[in-house]
């Protein structure tokens, strides 16, 4: 790879992961904002059935769809963190070489993966958009909504895998 070319890839690279960055940061923030609102639907679902007897029909499934929102949409955020679960002890005893090779077989494995759920999650969104599918309850609200989020979230999964795979590549100093 000549020097132009190694170049445009560090800044594409760059760029992409300050995009990314950004739209996570933005994603995170109304992902508190559904965490709350999640917390409030269902305080008031528990006062409206103990202190009026009064049937909710809306509350729970709006709540579950708030929490499956921020939990696949800040999927990438935790990513870009590190902050999935990991095996720890294994670090300190592996050679830093090793932990490099374990921690991009991690990162291989885990796209492969968040990669075909992506694509099974996008698929089954089309078929809810296309067939017009309600959830069985009362309210009956659109199943659309929460599969394109976790297909949204999945999908920006794969992107921030994809970059932590790709940058250790392009972040070598360019030749001279």
């Amino acid at each position: 790879m000549n020097r132009t070319n190694a170049a445009a890839g560090n800044m594409l690279v760059a760029a992409l992961e300050r995009g990314l960055g950004f739209c996570n940061n933005v994603i995170v923030v109304f992902a508190a904002v559904a965490l709350i609102a999640a917390c409030v639907v269902l305080s008031h679902s528990v006062l409206t059935r103990a202190l009026f007897h009064s049937p909710n029909y809306w509350q729970d499934e709006a709540a579950v769809f708030l929490l499956v929102g921020a939990t696949f949409m800040t999927a990438a955020y935790v990513q870009g963190q590190r902050g999935h679960i990991g095996i720890e002890a294994f670090v300190g005893l592996l050679s830093p070489m090793v932990n490099r090779i374990r921690l991009w077989l991690v990162d291989v494995a885990s796209f492969l993966f968040c990669a075909f759920f992506a694509w099974k999650s996008w698929t089954l969104a089309h078929e809810a958009w296309i067939d017009g599918q309600v959830s069985n309850s009362m309210w009956s609200p659109p199943l659309a909504i929460p599969y394109v989020l976790m297909a949204s979230g999945m999908t920006l999964l794969c992107v921030q895998i994809l970059l932590q795979i790709a940058i250790p590549f392009f972040s070598r100093p360019t030749p001279r």
